[in-house]
């Protein structure tokens, strides 16, 4: 079981914050491009911060605690950390925004499983 505890926290913070999309319209998931360009600088950076840390024994992992397949000598799970974490984040901060403007019974209206689908405001004046 050890093994699964850095997965495991992973999928706790997307469980976490999942609710932040469904029920605050911090509408993450439906701008995919919004998302790529927020995760691609945090990845290339600290990916290469990580790849130099661990390639000098700074930190290592312990195969103990880990599920087992690696790219470059680091593990799946610290690959998803940095997907998963600046996700979490990005949908922390679009749901305060939302209930910032909004308030938090606006943000729950805004909220994507819970409005109508969008149509063309049509004036009749």
């Amino acid at each position: 079981m050890e093994r699964w505890h850095y997965a495991l926290v992973l999928a706790a913070c997307v469980a976490v914050t999942l609710p932040l999309e469904l029920g605050l319209g911090a509408r993450v998931y439906r701008r995919p491009w919004l998302v790529v360009r927020t995760l691609l600088p945090v990845i290339v950076v600290f990916v290469a911060w990580d790849l130099v840390a661990y390639a000098r024994g700074v930190w290592w992992f312990d195969d103990g605690h880990i599920l087992g397949p690696s790219l470059f000598g680091l593990p799946a799970e610290e690959w998803l950390f940095f997907v998963v974490v600046p996700l979490c984040v990005l949908l922390t901060y679009e749901a305060v925004g939302n209930v910032l403007r909004y308030g938090w019974n606006g943000a729950a209206r805004r909220a994507p499983a819970l409005r109508p689908t969008a149509r063309a405001e049509v004036s009749h004046g």
